[in-house]
């Protein structure tokens, strides 16, 4: 689907999920927008703009009164999406929310697509490609953490930041075109390094953009936490601990836990995404061992592992060559059921990879262990403020690479000694780049993408 700027036709959709509630919200946007309400509203009168009217809501073509709602106008272009607005305001359930739809439709207005309300927001200049992505955020986001990002998003944290970022280029290209406009003089006005000083500087700042994007990613999907470990060695026990409720089957049975276990968790305001697996160990039972693959397939998608082994007990040969083939980084070896060794230590060969020892029973090291979580997923934004901007999503992150490798080739054109207006070439496709992560200049697939996650009326 493709709508282009003040569009001519007018869309309607509830805004508010199904179900059974005190109110639902109908949202019409579009030139016939006024047209559409006297139609299923013949006797509202007077509509003045962001004043609130009580309206009996009728069919089109029957006249059956189907609520009494109330209506509010906004005038384009003060409004969400430029156009002329209305907000309806209905009894909640399923069935009378649908049947203001249908009326809305039956008068004339076309049924939105998803996204469509804040993707005609963004053509009709009141939002640029990020702020519309925040609102996708703001309404999915289920972690303080992505709430701030998103409001920050929002208030055009990034896209300023984004925007410092290419005019800085484009002021390196003045350098450039003020020292191509004298070349009759031995020595330009503008010294080369200055120039290489400007773009060095330029990457210098879309690095420290860069460097947020593998733990603002995460504040998206939450980080995937695998508690793996042999059958009994207390993951499960953990998996409630962290969880903070018993949602695994917990027993001294070897292989309870037979497929895996998933839920979500928040800690202190950041997501994560806790997974409890079947207990790593060679098997003949075929469920079990359907449970160990899966447990695999997790691991190797794992943005931390949590690898328990009961305190206490030595390390055997096969555990020693799991922790060895996952990253350090990722891994943190649980020396768990402390209640029951209290006397007991750490093996010394563990001193490479962060260790905890916590008791699921008594909850001691639990607290530990959380911000040991927290410092190995979200340790580059942990410090800080909430206003400063992230970068959240894979096309963030690949906008700004592109930039970023077209600056750095535009410094080894300098180095290679190609001439200016040349290598300047590189620094206009480092703008483009900038601009279509801002969406100043962006293609219907590109939109497509962005605007068909959202949920229909927004």
């Amino acid at each position: 689907m493709s709508v282009s700027p003040l569009s001519d036709d007018t869309i309607a959709a509830i805004a508010t999920p199904a179900g059974r509630g005190a109110v639902a919200l109908l949202r019409v946007s579009g030139p016939d927008a006024l047209v559409v309400l006297r139609r299923i509203a013949p006797g509202i009168g007077d509509v003045q703009p962001r004043t609130q009217r009580l309206a009996a809501l009728r069919h089109p073509q029957s006249g059956e009164l189907l609520d009494r709602g109330l209506v509010t106008y906004f005038a384009a272009p003060a409004s969400y999406t430029g156009e002329d607005m209305l907000e309806i305001a209905t009894h909640g359930g399923v069935l009378t929310p649908q049947l203001v739809l249908d009326a809305l439709l039956a008068a004339g207005a076309r049924a939105a697509g998803p996204g469509e309300f804040t993707r005609r927001a963004y053509l009709n200049g009141k939002l640029d490609l990020l702020q519309a992505e925040a609102v996708a955020d703001l309404i999915d986001g289920r972690s303080r953490a992505l709430h701030r990002a998103a409001v920050h998003q929002m208030e055009r944290g990034l896209s300023r930041r984004v925007s410092e970022l290419r005019d800085a280029i484009i002021g390196t290209e003045a350098l450039i075109a003020y020292s191509i406009d004298f070349p009759e003089e031995d020595e330009p006005p503008v010294p080369p390094a200055r120039i290489v000083a400007s773009a060095t500087d330029v990457i210098a700042r879309i690095d420290t953009l860069l460097a947020t994007a593998p733990e603002g990613e995460l504040l998206r999907e939450g980080a995937l936490t695998v508690l793996a470990g042999r059958p009994n060695s207390g993951k499960s026990s953990l998996f409630n601990a962290l969880l903070g409720t018993e949602r695994a089957i917990v027993t001294d049975i070897p292989g309870t836990t037979r497929d895996a276990v998933e839920a979500s968790v928040s800690i202190d305001g950041y997501p994560f995404r806790l997974v409890d697996t079947a207990g790593l160990r060679e098997t003949m039972d075929r469920v079990e061992g359907i449970g160990i693959e899966v447990a695999r397939r997790y691991l190797a998608a794992a943005d931390l592992v949590l690898f328990c082994i009961e305190l206490g007990r030595e390390v055997d040969a096969d555990e020693a060559s799991f922790m060895a083939s996952v990253d350090a980084a990722r891994l943190i070896v649980v020396r768990t059921k402390s209640d029951r060794q209290p006397d007991a230590a750490a093996d010394a060969d563990e001193s490479a990879t962060l260790t905890a020892t916590v008791s699921a029973t008594t909850g001691a090291g639990i607290p530990e262990l959380r911000r040991a979580l927290l410092s190995k997923a979200f340790g580059g934004i942990l410090g800080e403020p909430g206003e400063a901007p992230l970068v959240t999503r894979e096309r963030h992150a690949r906008a700004l690479r592109a930039a970023r490798d077209e600056l750095a080739a535009f410094l080894a054109a300098m180095d290679d000694g190609v001439p200016m207006e040349f290598a300047a070439t590189h620094l206009r496709a480092a703008v483009g780049a900038l601009e279509d992560l801002v969406g100043v200049v962006s293609v219907d697939d590109v939109l497509d993408r962005v605007f068909g996650t959202f949920c229909v009326g927004k």
